[in-house]
């Protein structure tokens, strides 16, 4: 590897020469190195699962591109040098996060944030012996990051399971524990 200083020709060229050398800017340094063939190593677990979910969210983005008002949503997110395709891939590769869950009165109010948007949040009200009491979604409320579920009842040493669920069906599970 070599790191190019003051070189007019290079420092315009990208990409690979003569299937050998491999031109590449990294943090504003113009890099010549080894062209890079396959791996020959087995890949990790890890790799395979990050393989796998990859292929899954670009199997998303495919369909959901095919939808011209989801495809104008992913569009209007994207920076400069991307596209909706990117964006849709994003937002397939990560679940909504759940912040937090409280009680206020009878309501259940849900803290749910998505890079993108939360599609829908699902509140259960579950006894201690595990049955479900009530289930239904909650709405969103003004802050659009904020949703309520009014309750009938919450019984004590039951709990409250929530899943927040973002636009390509990545779900998030989260409990609270009722005194």
């Amino acid at each position: 590897m070599a790191l190019v200083k003051d070189n007019i020709l290079l420092q315009l060229v990208r990409g690979t020469l003569g299937d050998q050398i491999t031109i590449y800017e990294r943090n504003g340094q113009i890099i010549m190195a080894k062209k890079r063939g396959p791996s020959k190593k087995k890949p990790t677990k890890k790799q395979l699962e990050a393989r796998y979910k990859m292929k899954i969210a670009a199997a998303y983005a495919k369909v959901i591109l095919k939808d011209p008002v989801l495809k104008a949503y992913y569009q209007s997110l994207a920076g400069p040098g991307q596209n909706a395709y990117n964006m849709a891939v994003k937002d397939a590769f990560r679940s909504p996060e759940i912040q937090q869950i409280r009680l206020e009165e009878m309501d259940v109010v849900v803290t749910a944030k998505d890079e993108f948007r939360v599609a829908e949040v699902e509140v259960r009200v579950v006894d201690a012996a595990g049955s479900i009491l009530e289930r239904g979604k909650a709405v969103l409320g003004r802050n659009g990051v904020d949703w309520y579920y009014k309750t009938v009842g919450l019984p004590p040493g039951g709990k409250v399971v929530v899943v927040a669920v973002d636009l390509p069906g990545n779900g998030t599970i989260r409990e609270l524990l009722l005194a």
